[in-house]
């Protein structure tokens, strides 16, 4: 799958980074949702200068049994559909406090 940013940060204090398609190059924040009372609602909230652009959830994988962040983007910009992404590793990437968002296409 392809990589459409990189963010660096953990689980515990949220992220930070980029999101880079052909068309948008924005500044992301992942924040931990401090006001979660409920598993109905995203363990994290995602931001781009300040506006809320989407949520995201804490994972398990079906195979490793580690846990990972899914996460759900919407802007006008990327029209009437929602982005889908994984944080994970990137081929080749070594650095242990950077995550690709690898794209999860909904079709």
């Amino acid at each position: 799958m392809a990589a459409i940013g990189f963010v660096n940060g953990n689980m515990a204090e949220g992220y930070r980074g980029q999101l880079k398609t052909l068309s948008i190059r924005a500044d992301i924040e992942i924040r931990v949702n401090r006001s979660k009372s409920g598993d109905a609602q995203p363990d994290y909230r995602v931001f781009s200068d300040n506006v809320e652009i989407g949520a995201a959830w804490v994972r398990t994988g079906q195979v490793s049994g580690e846990p990972y962040v899914s996460l759900s983007l919407a802007a006008p910009e990327f029209g009437p559909r929602r982005l889908y992404a994984n944080l994970g590793r990137a081929a080749g990437q070594d650095d242990e406090d950077t995550y690709a968002l690898i794209w999860n296409p909904a079709d």
